[in-house]
């Protein structure tokens, strides 16, 4: 594995990040980019942008964070924006990927029986009736992209829509009503936790920032994520100190710092608390297994 100082952010893979447009779609099969990959897409994230991946033939293994699956297709994924993954397929493989911009993932929401905060990976048989339903979707949303491209926006949001319940109903996180102000409140904590994990605030830093009270908010992250505010802020800090040591050749030092810890050995007593290991041994550990 090629290791690197940063976890690369990609718009599609291997061409740089960019900014995008306003209800952003791109729809492509995974064996377009062959010359890029061969096969072997190494650990990245998009930031603005969540992406469907439909394994419709072939096997390999699906990595998500520090989680990986050895899959055979159908299977089908769903990741969003900067969250971490990667996989390693056979020649014979291949997949749809159907990217979609942030701010139109959020209008889907409300619609969507999928929590779009959350990635997911999925397996079955092809026996099951509801996988040739996502086929037939998924064949769809690929057409109608190569025939009318990003002008389709309103055909294909729908078909999308209809994709990311299907994966619901298999097995995803059922989201939460939309019209809860607690729901909305935690989903706000969230990406304001996303932005500023790094600068070690206080709880009530959050509170002043969304403008409500300490009581809400500690609601709103037990209702939504079944986690304390400070446990969300913790595991925000340690799921960005797993990536560093995974994916990039920054020492345990600089890593702890990156995440907010000024002190070394406060951030390794704070890792090993999280996790069992000290970040170094946690590193080993888990490079063998790649």
């Amino acid at each position: 594995m090629v290791m690197r100082s940063e976890v690369p952010n990609f718009f599609v893979y291997g061409e740089p990040s960019r900014s995008l447009e306003v209800g952003f779609l791109h729809v492509e099969t995974v064996m377009e980019r062959k010359t890029v990959h061969f096969g072997h897409v190494s650990p990245h994230k998009h930031p603005l942008m969540g992406q469907i991946t439909y394994w419709f033939q072939g096997s390999g293994t699906y990595r998500i964070e520090d989680e990986s699956w050895n899959f055979s297709a159908p299977a089908v994924s769903f990741v969003p924006s900067n969250v971490v993954h990667a996989f390693d397929v056979g020649e014979n493989a291949d997949a749809i990927v159907v990217s979609v911009s942030d701010d139109m993932l959020k209008a889907l929401a409300p619609q969507v029986v999928l929590d779009l905060d959350a990635p997911i990976f999925l397996t079955g048989q092809p026996a099951d009736p509801v996988w040739p339903k996502l086929k037939v979707l998924l064949d769809m949303i690929f057409e109608d992209y190569r025939e009318r491209g990003a002008e389709g926006e309103k055909v294909l949001s729908g078909l999308i829509s209809v994709v990311l319940s299907l994966m619901g109903r298999i097995g995803g996180r059922a989201a939460l009503p939309s019209t809860s102000l607690t729901v909305s409140l935690g989903l706000a904590l969230r990406r304001e936790i996303d932005l500023h994990y790094r600068k070690d605030w206080p709880v009530g830093t959050y509170v002043t920032l969304l403008a409500t009270t300490p009581h809400l908010l500690d609601k709103a992250a037990r209702e939504v994520f079944g986690r304390s505010v400070k446990e969300l802020l913790l595991e925000r800090r340690l799921l960005e100190a797993k990536r560093l040591l995974l994916f990039t050749i920054r020492s345990v030092e600089d890593i702890g710092h990156e995440v907010g810890f000024d002190d070394p050995a406060y951030f390794s007593r704070f890792f090993r608390r999280m996790t069992g290991e000290a970040p170094a041994a946690w590193r080993r550990h888990h490079l063998r297994q790649e």
